[in-house]
């Protein structure tokens, strides 16, 4: 279940823009569906004319899981420390090289990135969004991010080491990457949307 996925492709077709998506979930597996059309110019790329990105990792808290949910966010039953991840989380804002957060095998050139806003949020029945929004994100630094704050609220690490480990751009310093359960892409800005 991904929120804010955009996409943007080049046709000829005479359908008018908005029937656009009506005409293409008739053409879909019901697995997805498009929610709106709009015509851009030629020049933009749904990926490169990004300016900010936000993405929620939702973590069940609750001593037993859901059956339900299983799919859709990972479950950690060990009572987790909201106050010290919500100190944590304020440490990756700003821009910083995320080295320590990016997986192996990233072909990023640069792992500088600017992280407007970082949170963490207490939602309801146990559940703990963490959220970023930022200029972009390498490969798995959501998911390493998480595993980071998730180290803090277990009393693993204390928030004030997150300096250190951005600082140090180690790998091995940073916490482990968390299942793919429970990440969600929320929105995309681009300029003048």
């Amino acid at each position: 279940m991904l929120f804010g996925q955009v996409a943007n492709f080049k046709t000829n077709s005479n359908i008018p823009i908005e029937k656009f998506a009506i005409a293409i979930n008739s053409n879909l597996k019901k697995s997805i569906i498009i929610k709106s059309a709009e015509e851009v110019g030629e020049r933009f790329h749904s990926r490169l004319s990004c300016k900010k990105k936000t993405y929620r990792y939702v973590i069940n808290n609750q001593e037993i899981g859901t059956a339900i949910y299983r799919n859709l966010e990972t479950h950690i039953p060990q009572k987790l420390d909201i106050e010290k991840m919500k100190q944590a989380i304020k440490f990756f804002e700003g821009e910083h090289d995320f080295k320590a957060f990016k997986a192996s095998g990233t072909s990023s050139k640069s792992s500088v990135r600017t992280i407007y806003q970082a949170q963490v949020l207490e939602r309801e029945e146990g559940r703990i969004w963490i959220e970023l929004t930022g200029n972009g994100f390498l490969y798995n630094m959501v998911r390493i991010i998480a595993g980071t704050i998730v180290e803090v609220g277990l009393g693993n690490k204390k928030p004030e080491e997150i300096t250190k480990i951005i600082q140090e751009r180690d790998r091995s310093k940073a916490g482990k990457t968390l299942p793919p359960q429970g990440l969600y892409l929320v929105k995309v800005e681009y300029e003048n949307h």
